[in-house]
């Protein structure tokens, strides 16, 4: 079977082809109402969701299907002790697919490994949000029509936000798109995003603190909330979290065709004076990931025969991965692996 981890875990043409189907399944939803007849989806949700969860729930119920799992830790046995390989492998038995999120990072390629059915990561810490990224990429498209020759803004916490990090891995990849990319210093994108995907891509960017300064260049501007869940130190939260505010006044030198998305929920980082701008897209954005996840659901239910478990990677003597949201940190029973590079199975990061 298919899982999907890493939005890079799909092809570009894959991606065109999932497009393709959730646009079909807006048109003609009575043609797909029973699709998944039958099948059980496992919602594994170990922290916070309400757009990620409710819209996967949609999506399985929309295709005919079920869902059974849990919205927090503290409802499962994971307050007992258990260990996500233990409880995937159990879900696995009572279901046809997975969806998961996880607060450590790394998280859905433990579960990936021993699950007998595929996993999709809804969500880990600040590593990916692969399912996000495909209704960034089905609401470019719509309001778009296209996905290269663009100049995207990604605003607010680059450093944790895993909707930044998964844009910007899919968006790497088309011709002639270039980022601006606007944080304050200390939650700046990390290296490692960076390198992997706007240096391999070969990707114009710039770093700018500055919003306004920004905002006349851009086709598209995604802005992301300053979360509070992601900070070790709260200290550090309540000095960044009020960084940036959109505001219909800050638009007025913005191009007339300006997509505006946000991952959502949103705080303070859009006003809502910005809600009746034309292109105020969000809600719109938000209504997509109904469809995208039920072209998803539809495809890796497609993929019986496919071996998908990830097995790469190296131990090394004494080295342990640095990175404190780690599950390899945590998660008891499991290798702590590494490719060639010295970067990190589960997380990405790179040994110092």
């Amino acid at each position: 079977m298919r899982n999907l981890v890493n939005i890079l875990d799909f092809s570009t043409e894959e991606i065109d082809e999932l497009v393709r189907l959730a646009s079909d399944i807006m048109e003609h939803p009575e043609s797909y109402s029973d699709r998944c007849k039958g099948k059980i989806m496992g919602a594994l949700f170990f922290e916070p969701s309400t757009r990620t969860r409710l819209s996967f729930t949609s999506a399985m119920m929309s295709l005919g299907g079920q869902v059974l799992g849990f919205d927090q830790a503290g409802s499962s046995s994971v307050s007992k002790g258990e260990t996500v390989s233990d409880t995937v492998r159990m879900v696995s038995a009572y279901s046809d697919i997975i969806a998961m999120r996880h607060p450590k990072e790394g998280a859905p390629v433990v579960a990936s490994r021993v699950a007998t059915v595929p996993v999709i990561n809804a969500g880990d810490g600040g590593h990916f949000h692969p399912t996000q990224t495909l209704t960034d990429l089905l609401t470019i498209y719509k309001k778009k029509g296209r996905f290269d020759n663009l100049v995207i803004g990604v605003c607010g916490d680059l450093k944790y936000g895993r909707t930044v990090h998964s844009l910007i891995a899919a968006m790497s990849r088309y011709d002639n798109v270039s980022f601006v990319l606007i944080s304050p210093e200390e939650l700046m994108l990390p290296d490692y995003v960076k390198d992997d995907h706007l240096f391999t891509g070969g990707c114009e960017y710039v770093e700018t603190e500055n919003l306004e300064f920004a905002i006349p260049s851009l086709d598209i501007l995604y802005m992301t909330r300053i979360q509070a869940e992601r900070f070790e130190s709260k200290e550090e939260y309540e000095r960044l979290k009020d960084s940036y505010e959109l505001t219909a006044s800050k638009l007025a030198m913005a191009k007339e065709d300006l997509s505006i998305m946000h991952p959502l929920p949103r705080v303070t980082e859009i006003n809502v004076d910005v809600d009746d701008d034309p292109r105020a897209d969000y809600f719109d954005q938000a209504m997509y990931g109904r469809y995208i996840r039920m072209a998803l659901i539809l495809k890796l239910l497609d993929t019986k025969g496919v071996d998908d478990r990830r097995l790469d990677g190296v131990e090394r003597a004494g080295v342990a991965c640095q990175n404190p949201h780690c599950i390899s940190r945590t998660e008891r029973g499991i290798k702590k692996l590494f490719d060639e590079y010295g970067k990190c199975v589960y997380c990405d990061q790179y040994i110092e």
